[in-house]
């Protein structure tokens, strides 16, 4: 196990130094908040390696170094190690079924209620084990189903993606994060909480339900998006949705943060829901 550099004052992050020559390196599969995503082989495991390919992504790929090597969650994406030395680069799990966005949006793959509601209470899973991190809680920041991978034939979910998450602690002034799926405050107020993260999360789950793209009458612009949600709009509500289910994702992205569910409340409503439409599935 190696030691990386320190990254800021208060944070030291370990993680095991990988040699960039053991890494056989495939196709391409996507790419990150930063970088560019092989699939490859290392150590006789299939893995994902995510490369930068810039001096100025250099940043982001510290902080997801950081908080990747912080974690260690079923739903959660692993980091195996990193190269930090030359060539950077992050070697990590590799997610064979892709992504949520392309399962709900790029596919002809059909899927029942009971497995959206899984795909949302697994995230949700994963989020509030983020926000009650010792001693530092963590806020992912860019929740979206491009950033929610799935193995195991579709079955089960990871979360990945961490270049843009922050400590809870940390008075946060960046708007990081996508548009469609962005809490107001994130880009319309000098500070937020980890509430970002539920508003999140119940736009996720509206899309999961829906299989349709938020907003995406709104021109496509990042603007327009954020000048619409700025304004209280939000998706249309969706005919015949069961109504714990509508309660629970218009509860989670209602624009005030204090109205909305802690991420711990959405995981226990979630899991009841979930256990619900498994039974009747």
């Amino acid at each position: 196990m190696a030691t990386a550099d320190q990254i800021d004052n208060e944070n030291h992050y370990y993680v095991r130094e990988i040699d960039y020559s053991e890494i056989q390196k495939k196709e391409v599969v996507g790419e990150g908040s930063f970088g560019i995503v092989y699939k490859g082989i290392w150590n006789d495991t299939l893995v994902a390696v995510k490369n930068i390919s810039r001096e100025t992504e250099k940043k982001s790929f510290l902080i997801e170094v950081r908080q990747l090597s912080r974690v260690n969650h079923e739903n959660i994406v692993k980091l195996y190690g990193a190269c930090t030395q030359g060539m950077l680069c992050l070697v990590m799990e590799y997610a064979e079924g892709g992504s949520l966005f392309n399962v709900l949006h790029r596919s002809n793959l059909q899927y029942t209620l009971a497995h959206a509601m899984s795909w949302a209470y697994q995230c949700s899973k994963g989020v509030e084990y983020l926000h009650s991190m010792k001693p530092k809680p963590l806020i992912h920041r860019d929740l979206k189903p491009p950033n929610l991978l799935l193995i195991n034939g579709g079955v089960h979910l990871k979360i990945c993606d961490f270049g843009t998450a922050a400590d809870k602690n940390t008075y946060m002034t960046n708007n990081k994060g996508s548009a469609a799926w962005m809490a107001p405050e994130v880009f319309s107020s000098s500070h937020y909480t980890e509430k970002c993260d539920v508003f999140s999360w119940g736009i996720i789950l509206w899309e999961v339900v829906s299989r349709k793209k938020p907003f995406y009458n709104k021109g496509g612009t990042a603007f327009s998006i954020m000048w619409a949600v700025h304004k209280g709009k939000r998706p249309p509500l969706i005919r015949n949705c069961p109504l714990p289910i509508e309660n629970l994702m218009t509860t989670c992205w209602d624009h005030d943060p204090k109205n909305r569910l802690s991420m711990a409340e959405v995981f226990f409503e979630g899991s009841c829901t979930f256990h619900h439409f498994q039974m009747i599935r």
